[in-house]
């Protein structure tokens, strides 16, 4: 009989990459956990983990049984919770990853009211522009820009009618002239993000069924994309950034959009879970306050 506890170790031992670190979060020692995984492994008579004395990496069984495992510990805590709070009640642990701009700018006041109104839920808020990875990294829940290429991943919309817009603050404008057409972009400074060491200074847009891509050139680059809104803000460049990210700086006067008649690329906006079963009834209330959040904003977006 697979024991839960050889399970949980073989979670944690795929997500921190080593059998010592997933002991020393428990407090066992690296050959108890060892043999943990070793026992799963005989009970699914299927070898797990490629071990190596560098490196400790999922076989391709692992791989496809990781995702079983992440949701058979999550019902197994969903059914706890269950008995020992009331049914009004939302409890547990909540580990939200979110991009560093929309999460800072749009989300944050809508999670902490979460909070409030729910004081027997924690939040554990990761903020990067780095992707997550809901199968290995310690979150429940991912919110994510973009369509989505992994269909194993479960995904509520929050945004999908989303799109990115070129944007440039007033004083920017008044300094370097206002682009007339998408050729005129690539003549202008340009505030292109950086992820994973890769700038993304190829700015596409859907044209006549087709993709348009303009190469832009930039001489400021930073991998968080607050960083980029900022310096738009400040007249140093074009952005082109997902229309709810800067909405409220349009609003306000900070920038203006460019363009308005060239359709910029899809940007949806998604809520995503690694299995279904790990939708609980925290995350599907959370879903739904941000989903209503958003609504006015893309609501808002000017039309192509």
């Amino acid at each position: 009989m697979i024991r839960l506890e050889d399970v949980t170790l073989f979670v944690r031992s795929a997500a921190l990459g080593s059998f010592s670190n997933a002991a020393r979060e428990a407090g066992l020692l690296p050959g108890q956990v060892s043999a943990a995984v070793h026992r799963l492994e005989r009970d699914l008579d299927k070898r797990l983990f490629v071990r190596s004395t560098r490196s400790l990496r999922l076989t391709a069984e692992g791989e496809k049984y990781l995702p079983f495992a992440h949701e058979m510990l999550e019902v197994v805590n969903a059914g706890a919770e269950s008995l020992h709070s009331d049914d009004n009640e939302l409890t547990g642990e909540l580990r939200v990853a979110m991009p560093s701009d929309i999460g800072r700018n749009v989300l944050l006041p809508l999670l902490t009211h979460f909070c409030q109104q729910h004081p027997r839920v924690s939040l554990r808020l990761s903020l990067s522009d780095q992707i997550s990875d809901v199968f290995r990294d310690p979150v429940d829940v991912a919110i994510r820009y973009g369509v989505l290429e992994n269909s194993s991943y479960v995904a509520l919309p929050l945004a999908e009618m989303n799109r990115r817009v070129l944007a440039a603050s007033p004083d920017y404008l008044a300094k370097h002239g206002r682009p007339q057409t998408l050729d005129e972009v690539v003549n202008h400074y340009c505030l292109p993000f950086v992820m994973n060491g890769q700038v993304y200074d190829k700015w596409s847009f859907p044209e006549n069924g087709m993709r348009r891509q303009l190469i832009v050139k930039s001489r400021m680059q930073c991998d968080d994309a607050d960083v980029a809104r900022r310096w738009a803000i400040e007249g140093l460049g074009i952005v082109y950034k997902s229309w709810i990210d800067i909405s409220a700086d349009v609003q306000a006067g900070r920038l203006e959009v460019l363009l308005p008649q060239h359709t910029g690329e899809a940007a949806p906006l998604n809520l995503i879970c690694p299995h279904r079963k790990q939708f609980s009834v925290a995350i599907r209330q959370l879903h739904s306050l941000l989903r209503e959040h958003l609504r006015p904003i893309v609501a808002a977006l000017p039309a192509g």
